[in-house]
């Protein structure tokens, strides 16, 4: 056997455990989910293919009530993206404002950073449990804040305005990751272009809009893209605290697609909202790296 040969045996022998895993875990189970969801599949039966039926029921296949497609679905995604245009932009801003913070010389500093990453690494059931007690309209630690200066505070999460954006109030909670990777991005920002900046008599506004924003365009870039995709995969927290309710206005895609699943037993269903569930991300994500060569600047360009 050639010595070349032999190497590369050698290698894919280092390399079968994860590739075993891989085929095992990821591909197998990516391209069974794709024929489940060309099959009406109830678990307790064999899968029967069905080619694009449980799409067309899903998006445009009359329903007979004078719409299309399943109407569940659609408001649930209607949900999903109503608490996308809440969250994500929050997130963003309040983890890179905070890493702004963070990245000044105060005294106690590394107390604040502790402070500030401390919620991201409590469990998601624990943290919507003590929000589920917070924000309760009867007894809850934020009305109660708020009749003390004499305001009657919402029904935060029995209420169909005001379920959602608590929910994605709550999404900002767990931002301490976010703001550790902003904070590593700006302590890479060269001193020197602050130091150019401020020759030519620029302010602090100035050096965050021309000097630290396009040197840490590739790190918000970065951010964007997780936050995108976990927005879409929401689903713990309004599982827990609102149940989808209330009247399901925070009743979102991945709740729709459990209960068909696991509720319902409708898995090749399911598999068919999970494949359009990837196809939003996929579309989305290929937007913003489509915005990003006008916005994103990367050392050397």
């Amino acid at each position: 056997m050639a010595l070349k040969d032999h190497n590369t045996l050698k290698g894919l022998a280092f390399l079968s455990p994860w590739l075993i895993g891989f085929v095992a875990f990821m591909a197998l189970p990516i391209g069974l989910s794709f024929y489940y969801s060309l099959s009406v599949y109830p678990l307790y039966d064999e899968p029967a293919y069905v080619g694009a039926d449980n799409y067309a029921q899903l998006l445009w296949e009359p329903d007979g009530s004078g719409g299309y497609g399943d109407a569940l679905f659609w408001k649930s995604l209607k949900n999903t993206g109503y608490f996308a245009l809440l969250s994500l932009p929050a997130m963003m801003i309040v983890s890179l404002g905070l890493a702004l913070l963070l990245n000044t010389r105060v005294a106690g500093l590394s107390i604040y950073r502790t402070i500030i990453f401390l919620p991201s690494i409590i469990p998601i059931m624990a943290a919507a449990m003590v929000f589920l007690l917070f924000a309760d309209s009867q007894d809850g630690v934020l009305n109660a804040m708020l009749a003390k200066i004499g305001i009657d505070g919402p029904d935060w999460l029995g209420s169909e305005a005001m379920a959602m954006p608590s929910l994605a109030l709550l999404s900002v909670w767990g931002v301490g990751h976010t703001v550790v990777i902003y904070l590593a991005g700006l302590q890479d920002v060269p001193a020197s272009l602050y130091e150019a900046a401020e020759i030519d008599g620029a302010g602090a506004w100035s050096k965050l809009w021309h000097v630290t924003l396009p040197c840490i365009s590739p790190v918000i870039f970065f951010n964007l893209i997780i936050a995108i995709i976990g927005t879409v995969q929401y689903f713990l927290q309004p599982y827990v605290i609102t149940n989808g309710g209330p009247s399901e206005s925070t009743y979102v895609l991945t709740m729709y697609l459990y209960d068909k699943a696991f509720q319902y037993h409708e898995f090749g269903y399911a598999s068919a909202m999970a494949w359009i569930m990837f196809v939003i991300i996929l579309v989305l994500t290929g937007l913003a790296f489509w915005t990003s060569k006008r916005w994103v600047h990367y050392q050397g360009e």
